[in-house]
Formats: structure tokens, sequence, C-alpha cells
């Protein structure tokens, strides 16, 4: 139970840094290039809404984790959230 917090938790904290970084992508093309459509703007904001619901439920089901930035690897395995060790991805 306390694994899928943690994952929770990280999911939460991914999620505002991207919307922070799209949303300030948006904020310089507009400001500083060209008028985005509203319509184009949407889209980019249901894209990244079906990502993190696809994202969200696998991490609460549990077929995925979120790992930590911080997370320990050990001999080319990262010791995850709930102390299980999962072969490093490259």
């Amino acid at each position: 139970m306390a694994a899928i917090a943690i994952n929770v938790l990280w999911f939460l904290i991914g999620l505002i840094i991207l919307c922070g970084i799209i949303y300030l992508a948006i904020w310089v093309i507009e400001s500083f290039v060209t008028p985005i459509p509203e319509q184009i703007k949407k889209g980019v904001w249901v894209i990244v809404l079906l990502l993190a619901l696809i994202a969200l439920i696998s991490a609460v089901v549990g077929g995925g984790s979120f790992r930590s930035p911080f997370a320990k690897a050990e001999s080319g395995r990262i010791v995850t959230a709930d102390r299980t060790l999962q072969p490093q991805r490259l």
C-alpha cells in the first residue's frame, strides 16, 4: 500500500513539472513567435491528460512504477519504493 502511495506521489510531482514546462513553452511561443490556435492548445492538453491517465492507472494497478530520481542503484539494478530490485532500463 505504501508503494502505491509513493508511486502516486512521484506521478503527481512529475505531472506538475510536465504541465509547468508545457505551459511555459506555450507562453513563450505565443509571446515571442506567433499565436497558437485554441484547438492546438486544447489538443496538446488532451494528449497530456490521456498520457497522465494511462501512467496513473498503470502505477495504481502495478503495471509500472515511477522511480525516484534519488533511487539507489545497486549493481545495475534500481531499488524501487517497495524495496524490490528491478533491472535497470537504458
